[in-house]
């Protein structure tokens, strides 16, 4: 069976093959951000780019972010632990 490090590890190298930056995951708590209390989606590191507050790394990127949904617009919350699917913790 392939493992989820294999999984992010092909993931990652298709799109480092294919000239992209591959950026690491970026801490869970979010040091520059205090508007979130955890990182809850892969744009999270790169909202200061979106936002045009800086340049970004580069023309293309990819990563593999670790999120947490707790609540909020995306609420699945009350579906954690009911459904093989639905959990506070992820990679996106």
């Amino acid at each position: 069976m392939t493992s989820t490090n294999d999984i992010r590890r092909a993931f990652l190298d298709f799109f480092a093959a294919n000239d992209h930056l591959v950026v690491p995951s970026a801490p869970l708590v979010p040091y520059n951000d205090p508007t979130l209390m955890f990182v809850n989606a892969g744009m999270v590191p790169f909202k200061n780019v979106f936002t045009g507050v800086e340049a970004a790394p580069a023309p293309r990127a990819t990563s593999s972010q670790k999120c947490v949904r707790a609540g909020g617009k995306h609420n699945d919350l009350d579906n954690v632990g009911y459904t093989a699917r639905h959990l506070t913790f992820f990679e996106m």
